[in-house]
């Protein structure tokens, strides 16, 4: 098979991955964000954060939302660590967060070993304006390698911004990210390299790199989720043309 789902906690899986198996990590972990108090920030739900209250959807919550800064600063560090272990040299990490998590997760990256790179933006043409304010319109991906860039080992050119709305037509999980948007970004994994994802969630990920020729290792703390990516990933195989998620209206 093209792809390994681990079902539990990314920590523990993580410690099963051999060392220098895989080409790069790409993924969307909890960000433990979308508060403005400590209080707000560890003491609601993932759906209370980040679903508006006149959404039209009713998705499942997902676990690990409740740290607070320092913890989830710690708990990215050892996540962060483990994937470094398991990455090839000159593989790379992408890490998405938004505005909130941002210098904690660019701290977490080089805590644990990676070579910071840069952020890309993945802008959101769709989002809510906020009167007096500046809209939040995008969230980040930070980026880096294990050592050294090897531009031969993977010539490609990517870009810095990837503009695209999140998914309403089949929409499976609160924060699921708009498949385009990740099939580009594996295209930091050689052709036929493997892509880890640690946060798997409902697998657009996994789907992304399926879809692009690479090989897939994911993780899902919620079976609920789990059960939504496996469903996913097995279709990926199977199918030769998929429709994207079309623009929020």
């Amino acid at each position: 098979m093209p792809y390994t789902l681990h079902r539990g906690d990314a920590l523990t899986a993580l410690a099963g991955i051999p060392d220098n198996s895989v080409d790069a990590v790409i993924t969307d972990p909890p960000y433990n964000s979308g508060g403005r108090t400590s209080s707000e920030r560890t003491g609601r739900s993932a759906r209370a954060k980040y679903t508006s209250a006149d959404a039209e959807h009713d998705l499942a919550n997902f676990p690990g939302e409740n740290r607070d800064q320092r913890s989830y600063g710690f708990w990215l560090t050892l996540l962060l660590t483990e994937s470094y272990r398991a990455t090839v040299e000159s593989g790379s990490a992408l890490v998405f967060t938004d505005w909130r998590q941002l210098p904690t997760t660019t701290d977490a990256l080089q805590a644990a070993g990676w070579t910071w790179r840069g952020i890309a933006s993945w802008h959101k043409p769709v989002s809510r304006p906020q009167k007096g304010r500046l809209k939040q319109s995008c969230e980040y991906i930070v980026w880096g390698t294990k050592g050294p860039v090897d531009a031969n080992r993977n010539p490609v050119y990517l870009p810095g911004l990837y503009t695209a709305s999140q998914p309403r037509k089949d929409r499976m999980h609160i924060t699921q990210k708009p498949v385009e948007v990740m099939q580009e970004l594996v295209k930091i994994c050689p052709q036929g390299g493997t892509v880890l994802d640690p946060f798997t969630g409902s697998g657009t990920t996994g789907v992304a790199a399926l879809r692009e020729g690479r090989q897939f290792i994911g993780v899902e703390l919620s079976e609920h989720y789990a059960g939504i990516a496996e469903q996913r990933l097995r279709s990926a195989l199977s199918q030769e043309d998929f429709e994207l998620a079309g623009p929020e209206e």
